[in-house]
């Protein structure tokens, strides 16, 4: 245990003053922590690399670093079966996984999270056909409110596994996740410059023809830069890009360049239009081929605010086109592309897909910049057509709001209440977008 500074997510929207700051090297020592910290009163919240926006990881209480529980558990090659503890970073992950000759079928495009956080907030990547990373669980281990231990998965405890996939860290504290991975791929990635109205045109060709397409839009401009990401043929040698060029397009432009160009835009916000003109021509087409993680993932250095909707698939570019007007009509400056990615629908019970194929909306304000005007803006866009907020990422929500979006919502709280009646996991960020447990409320 030690003294309990002050923590702080990564993109500085969060700060919390834990009363006690534990990393247990155990699951038998996090057991004892929790049992603890209930018996004083106090609430548990497990962190992981803090990447999620919202207060989610959050508490006064006693925070648990997750660190030292990041080994490696059981590995099956032949099934493609492989248990780790919840505190293994996304980035170690693929590289055990790659030393085993396997992958994850998607991923998002950032890997510095932990396991357990990214899929407990619904973290995904895109891909019409491939759903994000709760949708490869097949089994979770987790520490609940009497430090108990309880293993679900689809044949054992069938509903706190639906809970438990995206689980918001409500339910318990994660400590191994089982994940449906499979032989290690190579992925063929194509990038390129379309105009925005010929991409949302051109959609449904798009999704139909590729295994994972995104794209993002360039505000103040109608320039995209569109990514498409499709296997390679069987026995076909990958491509990588030469390491100057791989340098050059995702470090150096992608993220020093940009970290110039937005504090640029900070100091001058008139400028904003030239420069999303400038930088939406500085990414120039290009093909290459990798292992999949190497494609999926990039590095994100330059610090911003980010809110995502998920909203129905077929009303995404009536949500963009809006957005547009709306750029264009308020006068605000906003100097970060919009990403937009897609998924096929899931059984999870608070995936943002769940039972509906979706497309995710992204927008994003340079952390030295105002945000809250444009992103409750788009909110009010996405909230029209029946989007869904990324658990992990800024949003203005209650649960009075959620409860018509999930269909198994109530389900969840029963599944809480159960697992965790007196809200030892409970903080105010889940007091707002589940309520308040009740004996607590």
């Amino acid at each position: 245990m030690t003294a309990a500074p002050t923590w702080r997510n990564w993109s500085g929207t969060v700060t919390a003053r834990p009363a006690r700051v534990v990393a247990p090297a155990t699951v038998e020592e996090l057991s004892a922590v929790v049992r603890a910290a209930g018996a004083d009163g106090l609430r548990v919240k497990a962190v992981g690399s803090g990447h999620s926006f919202t207060g989610v990881a959050a508490t006064d209480g006693v925070l648990l670093r997750m660190a030292a529980l990041d080994a490696p558990v059981q590995i099956d090659a032949g099934s493609g079966l492989v248990t780790v503890e919840a505190g293994m970073p996304l980035h170690r992950l693929n590289a055990v996984l790659a030393a085993h000759g396997l992958a994850m079928t998607n991923l998002g495009d950032i890997d510095r999270q932990t396991v357990s956080g990214a899929i407990s907030t619904g973290t995904h990547g895109t891909g019409a056909r491939s759903g994000g990373l709760a949708a490869q669980v097949r089994g979770l281990e987790l520490v609940c409110a009497d430090g108990s231990r309880l293993r679900c998965s689809a044949a054992e405890e069938p509903e706190v596994f639906a809970a438990a996939r995206v689980g918001l860290g409500a339910l318990g504290v994660l400590t191994s996740v089982t994940l449906q991975c499979e032989p290690a791929f190579h992925l063929r990635a194509q990038e390129g410059p379309m105009g925005l109205t010929e991409v949302l045109g051109e959609l449904p060709r798009l999704l139909a023809e590729n295994e994972h397409v995104e794209f993002y839009w360039f505000p103040h401009t109608d320039r995209t830069l569109t990514k498409r990401n499709n296997r390679l043929p069987a026995g076909e040698p990958p491509r990588p890009p030469r390491r100057a060029r791989a340098w050059f397009d995702d470090e150096f432009l992608s993220n020093t360049l940009y970290e110039g160009v937005n504090r640029l835009a900070t100091a001058v916000p008139r400028a904003i239009p030239r420069l999303n003109a400038l930088s939406s021509r500085a990414l120039a087409a290009r093909t290459y081929s990798h292992d999949s993680y190497r494609v999926f993932t990039s590095p994100r250095r330059v610090v911003f605010r980010e809110m995502e909707y998920a909203v129905p698939r077929e009303a995404v570019a009536e949500v963009l086109l809006a957005i547009r007007r709306w750029v264009a009509d308020s006068g605000e400056r906003v100097a970060f592309p919009v990403e937009v990615r897609f998924a096929p629908a899931d059984d999870v019970w608070l995936s943002t897909a769940y039972r509906r194929e979706s497309a995710y909306v992204a927008v994003h304000q340079y952390h030295r910049l105002p945000y809250e005007r444009y992103f409750r803006a788009v909110a009010e866009i996405a909230d029209a057509v029946g989007g869904r907020p990324h658990w992990g990422k800024l949003h203005w929500l209650d649960a009075a709001a959620l409860r018509e979006r999930y269909p198994r919502f109530a389900d969840f709280l029963a599944v809480r209440e159960r697992l965790d009646p007196d809200g030892v996991f409970a903080n105010p960020y889940l007091d707002r977008v589940l309520g308040p447990v009740p004996s607590r409320g």
